[in-house]
This record gives C-alpha cells, sequence and structure tokens, in this order.
C-alpha cells in the first residue's frame, strides 16, 4: 500500500507536471518556428516590393529568423523551469565578446549594408575606389569583387570602399573627353585649331550638345598647347580618346603642322 502511495506521489508530482511541461515547451517550440516562418516571408516580400536590394533582404531575414529563434528557445527554456537569465546574460556577455574580437569583420558587414542600401554603384559600372580602378563583378555582405582592364580580379574589404572617396565613371550617360595637344610657336594656330574642329565634326560618336570646346590652354615653353574638350556617350569614351590622338597626329603630319617636344635652346657667347 505504502509503496502504491509513493508511486501515485511520485506520478503527481514530478511525472505529470513534468510531461506537462515538456509538452508545452514543444508546442511553444514548434508554433513559434511556424510563425517566425510566416513573418519572415511576409517581410521578405514587403522589403522585395519595396525594391531592397535581394542580397539585403535575405541577409536581414536570416539576422531576424536567428533572433526570433533564440527568443523561442529562451521561451521553451523557461516553461521548462530553466532560469534563463543567466542564459540571457551569457548570450550577451558572447555576443559582445564577438563584437570586439570581429570589429573589422562587423565594419565591413556594416558598410557592405550601407553600400546595398545607397547603391553608389552598381554591379557592371567602372569604378575607382580603395585604391583601385576596375568594373564591378558582384557586391556582397563583406568585400566587393572588381575585374581590372587586364582580367585580374580584385576583392576589396566594404570598409575600405565606403570610408574612402568612389569614383564611378559609368554613372552619367555622357563624359567629356579631357585632351591636350601641342603645336610648335611657328605653326599656324587657326589653321591646326580649324583642322581639329574638322576631326571632332566628321566623328559621329561626338555630341554636337554640348558642343566640343577648342582653347588655347596654354603658351608652354615649347609648344602652343590646345585643351580640346568633346562629349560623348560614356560607352565611347576610351575609344573617342585614342581615335581622336590617332586622327589629330594623321592629320597634323599631313598638312605640315609640327608636334614639339621638349627642348633646350642653349646659347653660347664666344669670347
Amino acid at each position: 500500500m505504502l509503496e502504491n502511495i509513493n508511486a501515485q506521489e511520485f506520478l503527481d508530482t514530478y511525472i505529470i507536471p513534468w510531461g506537462i511541461n515538456i509538452v508545452m515547451a514543444l508546442a511553444i517550440f514548434i508554433v513559434g518556428k511556424i510563425v517566425i516562418g510566416i513573418l519572415i516571408n511576409v517581410t521578405k516580400k514587403l522589403m522585395l516590393k519595396a525594391k531592397v536590394d535581394a542580397l539585403l533582404v535575405n541577409f536581414i531575414a536570416s539576422i531576424i529568423k536567428s533572433v526570433m529563434l533564440l527568443f523561442v528557445v529562451i521561451a521553451s527554456l523557461n516553461q521548462l523551469g530553466v532560469d534563463t537569465t543567466s542564459l540571457i546574460a551569457l548570450v550577451g556577455a558572447a555576443g559582445l565578446a564577438i563584437g570586439l574580437a570581429l570589429q573589422g569583420t562587423l565594419q565591413n558587414f556594416a558598410s557592405g549594408v550601407m553600400l546595398i542600401i545607397f547603391r553608389p554603384f552598381k554591379d557592371g559600372d567602372f569604378i575607382e575606389a580603395a585604391g583601385v580602378t576596375g568594373t564591378v563583378e558582384t557586391i556582397d555582405i563583406f568585400t566587393t569583387t572588381l575585374r581590372t582592364g587586364d582580367n585580374r580580379e580584385i576583392i576589396v574589404p566594404n570598409g575600405e570602399i565606403f570610408g574612402g572617396t568612389i569614383t564611378n565613371y559609368s554613372k552619367r550617360e555622357t563624359r567629356r573627353v579631357d585632351m591636350v595637344f601641342g603645336i610648335g610657336y611657328d605653326d599656324d594656330l587657326k589653321k591646326a585649331k580649324s583642322l581639329i574642329q574638322s576631326i571632332l565634326d566628321a566623328d559621329e560618336r561626338i555630341l554636337k550638345d554640348p558642343a566640343a570646346s577648342i582653347v588655347v590652354g596654354e603658351l608652354a615653353d615649347s609648344s602652343v598647347n590646345f585643351n580640346v574638350r568633346p562629349w560623348c556617350k560614356t560607352a565611347d569614351y576610351w575609344a573617342i580618346y585614342s581615335d581622336t590622338h590617332e586622327n589629330i597626329k594623321l592629320a597634323f603630319d599631313e598638312q605640315g603642322i609640327s608636334i614639339p617636344y621638349p627642348q633646350l635652346d642653349i646659347h653660347q657667347q664666344v669670347a
């Protein structure tokens, strides 16, 4: 009889309450995961509808999911009677320690988020940043990958890019091509200017509006220098730059206009 009473008391005191707590903890965990999944899907749809970058959407969603799942686990443990106060303090201390150990990584992460949000450049743009010039291949959370003109791949930490000056050569539809051409002091200035103008007019890639500028920019030591500044579509910049130099050199040679090189005249007096 005593054994039956002890068994009944043990059942009522331990088995049933613990069983209920375990069932409730599992229910909290399962329902919590389902609710988190629904909330994450709704959040993703709202951010994508707001035209937030897909990479940032997935990253933010994963962060929110991890934080919410941590709260669900703590709630489940609390239902089991586990003292979660110390656990929360431990998680906070661990988070602080990890944050201090990963300061550089967190800076790159924060910079990556800012780059994705503000979009100073996008995939395919030709940029200069962090002392590197190249075409943007990918923009990730921690790094940006550039491809140089000679087909090298350079991976730059986002912190170095966002913390410095960014020059985006592809941002605008048009660019001005700045060139300098020198002629000799004995050459016909008006003839040279007219010749340059005719070469620019003959190139259909050069825009008529705004009009090209051809002005004398400097009376240098060995030459009279023209500042030649036509406008073109950004995609045509380098082709026009090289073609114009070649065409003007050939035209000057044909018309007998010299392109002087630096020289020094020495006058010696004979006693």
